[in-house]
Order: structure tokens, then C-alpha cells, then sequence
């Protein structure tokens, strides 16, 4: 059996980097008992800080805590139960945890980090030889406890959890701090029971231990993550992959999948379907997904569609089209009647809708002025926007702009009503793999696209309701996929 201790090893998400405090004492522990699984967290905060924190509090939301303290060690002590009544494990899973001070600034705040602490290949029942296993799930399988045990729960525990004990503090995100509440009553601050529940995910087995930046496996071996992830170009999982080809596939957004069962059998149930896309004749893709980002004015984009010819807005010297200023007339006659292609930059977005709008334009196509990918939506808001919008990669306006360049192209853009959002065309749900690598997000979650929007995605977005599973979240179906399926 080989096994391994991460000492806090993380997955992350938005405003969270991979941050690990060497927290100096253990103060206690306490547990929660279900039918199915125990969760046990150790606080690990000295005396009058974290989890021990005095300052008086008033009960919010269920929570009837009187200090900070003791709020934040019973929306932990909520979020295990929640999670304890989804898994099944005869071994007792083990969280170390922490409130400490972390990376802050006015504008951005890691909140917290969360992963296995350690983890276990080639033990008994495994089902992958030569392969990581969460140390949570490991033990599961193997219905025992396999870590010759030290006495320190700081490096026994199965996961390693730290937050941010000065969220909503001047300089640290100031009024945004954690909601402490178990209603989910959050209004703009940030809930931590959802931050709880996603990260106890990362420690469950929502993660890969391969790196998917330099595409190395860790200790030479996959995890069992990497045996589920598919990439739709390479035609092939991670674990059939060299190095250089997993360094490829992190960056192939939309591209890379998650094709497990449990995963795809419960998206229909999970994911809106109604997909926007957009196809061009000649092929500017060459098969591949043209990816968009959708617009937050103007009408959506309808099943019907548009179908037209696309031209090309170029006021400027250098030939790019901002179309900040109404348009002339050979930019006005180059877009009338047309999907209209106009550059990203120097205004606002409903400022270049508008000013294509006004000289006949059906719809319009926004090429980012950077590389990168996915292409983020359309912010703004202009009631008097009357055409639909969507956002491109800066490539995929390239790739237009060359064949304009020449010659026509012919659109469609449309909703694809078969689609589910988040998942390709065989209903296997996008991992995160955005263009720039992520550290500490791509790969270890689902991607944006996903609608209704999913606890696992890389930002804790403020709709979430506390939930894992179907019908309303798709997270304890992928840790099924790798094992925490099967009674006891």
C-alpha cells in the first residue's frame, strides 16, 4: 500500500489561493453522528482567536451561537451534517479546520482552502491499482482506517480546512464578510455554510492530485480523478495521457469532460437545457464549439435564431471597429442587415450594441481584444438595446476578421434546445479548463457554464441553496462516480 500526508495540500476556488497556516495548538474536537457517515472537525485555533474567537455575537439564522467563535464552530458542525447524511462510511472522516488571518486585500480576499491532508494508493478493495485515493474515500472503501495514526490530528486527518478569519475587515473585502446563518439569508455577504460545503467537496475527492499545469502526476501516478476526465479533442482520459498531453488538455475549455456515469445520468435531471450557439459557414471552428459569452441586455437568444451574413465594423486606423461613435456610412451599409462584428475596448458594451442597433444590424458579435478563454458574458444594462449580443475569443474573432478578409460568412446564431448548459453534445458535463490556466481552479471543478449554477464551479455564486445532489446539484454524483457510491 502506498500512502501519502499532504499537510494541507488544496483545491480552491474564486478569491481562494492555495494558502496553509501551521496552526500552533489544538484546542478540541467535536463530531457529528448520522446514520451514515461521522464527520469529525478539530478545531485548531489557539485560545481567543478562530474558532475561539470571544467577541460577542447575536443569533442569526438558527445559528445560536453568542461569540464568533462559537457561530463559526456551529455553521462547521451544520455543513458536516449536511454532508454526513449524503455519504456512506463505516471509518469516522476527519477534518482539521481553521479560522486564520489569510491573503487580503480592499478588493479581492482568499477565503479559505480546503483538500485531503492525505492519501492512499494500492490499499485493500481499491478499484484502480497504481492510484491516488482521497484519504476520506480510501478509507471507505477499504471500510478501515489506513494511516498509521501519530496522535496529531494535524497530520491524521483526512482533510485540512482553513478560512479567513478577517473577512469583511477594512482591507479585506470590507463588508463582505461570512454569513453565519444556516437560512442561507445571506443577502451580499458571503454565506459559509456554501463555502463549507464546497470545500469538505475538495476534501471528499472533488480534486486531482496530477498537476494539471505542467501536466506531472503526482509520485508518477494518476488519481482516480484523472480516469474520469475525457478530453473531446485528444479523444482520450488523463490516465491515457502523456505530460505534455494533459498540459494541453487543462487549456481546452469546454472541451474537457467529466465522462462518468453517475455524473451523466443525473445532468438531465440537474441542468437547464437551451444551449446558445453559434455556427458559420465556412467552418471558422473546424468543428469545434464556437464558445460564447452571453449578454446581460438586449433580448436572449432564441431558438428560432438569427441567420444572416456577418460584416465586419473597422473604424479604426489600425482596422479594428469599436463602434464607440455612431457609425458612418460604409461601416452602416457593412453591418444593415448583418451580425455584426465589432472589437472589444475604450466603451462600454451597451454603447457598441446600441451604435450597430441604430444603422440596421440584426444581432452582434464582440471579439475580446485579449487572448483567453472562455469569453466572459456581456455586462451592462440598456433598455433601448432591441438586437441580441453575445461575446467571442479574441482567436474566434481572428479567425472571422481573416476569412471577412477574402471573402463572406454566413451565421447562425441560435439556441440549441437538446443541449444541457454545462455539458457537450453527449450530455458529459465541462470541467473548468479555461485559457489561461487557473492555478488552484481549472480542472478541480465544474465549468462556468453550468446552469442552474452548480456548488462546484470555481466562484461560490449567491443562489446556491445548500445542496449536493439531485435534482438541484450535481457534486455528490461525481464523488459517486469515484467511489463513494454503495451502502455499507
Amino acid at each position: 500500500m502506498n500512502a501519502n500526508n499532504f499537510h494541507g495540500k488544496t483545491a480552491a476556488f474564486l478569491f481562494v489561493l492555495c494558502a496553509m497556516a501551521m496552526a500552533t495548538s489544538f484546542a478540541n474536537a467535536y463530531d457529528n453522528k448520522q446514520e451514515n457517515a461521522q464527520i469529525i472537525v478539530y478545531n485548531f485555533n489557539d485560545p481567543g482567536i478562530g474558532f475561539n474567537d470571544p467577541t460577542p455575537a447575536t443569533p442569526v439564522g438558527g445559528n445560536t451561537g453568542t461569540t464568533v467563535g462559537q457561530q463559526r464552530l456551529n455553521a462547521f458542525s451544520y455543513a458536516a451534517k449536511l454532508w454526513s447524511k449524503q455519504l456512506n462510511s463505516k471509518v469516522p472522516i476527519t477534518i482539521v479546520a481553521a479560522f486564520d488571518p489569510l491573503p487580503c486585500s480592499a478588493d479581492s480576499a482568499v477565503l479559505g482552502a480546503a483538500g485531503a491532508n492525505n492519501a492512499f494508493a494500492d490499499f485493500p478493495k481499491a478499484e484502480k491499482p497504481a492510484t491516488w485515493y482521497n484519504a476520506a474515500l480510501a478509507n471507505k472503501i477499504a471500510k478501515q482506517t489506513l494511516i498509521e495514526p501519530t496522535g496529531y490530528p494535524y497530520y491524521d486527518a483526512d482533510i485540512f480546512a482553513e478560512f479567513n478569519a478577517d473577512l469583511g475587515k477594512p482591507n479585506c473585502l470590507e463588508g463582505s464578510g461570512f454569513y453565519l446563518g444556516f437560512d442561507n439569508n445571506h443577502g451580499t455577504l458571503i454565506d459559509l455554510v456554501t463555502v463549507l460545503l464546497h470545500e469538505f467537496a475538495h476534501g471528499l475527492g472533488f480534486q486531482t492530485f496530477t498537476d494539471g499545469y505542467t501536466g506531472e502526476q503526482f509520485l508518477g501516478m494518476p488519481h482516480i480523478w484523472d480516469h474520469f476526465l475525457y478530453d473531446n479533442a485528444q479523444k482520450r482520459t488523463w490516465v491515457q495521457m502523456t505530460n505534455a498531453e494533459r498540459q494541453v488538455s487543462s487549456l481546452n475549455t469546454q472541451g474537457l469532460v467529466w465522462d462518468g456515469e453517475k455524473v451523466t445520468n443525473a445532468a438531465p435531471r440537474v441542468l437547464a437545457r437551451g444551449v446558445p450557439e453559434l455556427h458559420t459557414v465556412p467552418d471558422i471552428a473546424n468543428g469545434a464549439e464556437i464558445l460564447l459569452g452571453t449578454a446581460s441586455f438586449g433580448p436572449a437568444i432564441t431558438s428560432t435564431g438569427i441567420r444572416a451574413k456577418v460584416g465586419q465594423v473597422s473604424d479604426q486606423v489600425n482596422g479594428t471597429g469599436l463602434a464607440c461613435n455612431p457609425l458612418n456610412a460604409a461601416n452602416a451599409a457593412a453591418i444593415f442587415g448583418k451580425i455584426a462584428l465589432i472589437d472589444r475596448g475604450a466603451c462600454a458594451f451597451t454603447v457598441k450594441v446600441r451604435n450597430a442597433q441604430n444603422v440596421g444590424a440584426l444581432a452582434v458579435l464582440v471579439a475580446d481584444n485579449i487572448p483567453g478563454s472562455p469569453p466572459n458574458n456581456l455586462g451592462g444594462l440598456d433598455p433601448s438595446i432591441t438586437i441580441p449580443a453575445a461575446r467571442i475569443t479574441n482567436a474566434d474573432g481572428l479567425s472571422l476578421k481573416a476569412v471577412l478578409s477574402t471573402g463572406e460568412v454566413a451565421a447562425t446564431l441560435a439556441v440549441n434546445l437538446a443541449r444541457l448548459n454545462g455539458a457537450d453534445k453527449r450530455g458529459r458535463v465541462f470541467l473548468y479548463a479555461p485559457n489561461p490556466f487557473a492555478d488552484g481552479s481549472s480542472i478541480s471543478h465544474y465549468d462556468v457554464s453550468a446552469f442552474p449554477n452548480q456548488l462546484m464551479e470555481f466562484s461560490i455564486n449567491s443562489d446556491l441553496q445548500h445542496q449536493v445532489s439531485p435534482p438541484s446539484d450535481l457534486t455528490k454524483s461525481l464523488l459517486d462516480d469515484t467511489g463513494w457510491a454503495g451502502d455499507e
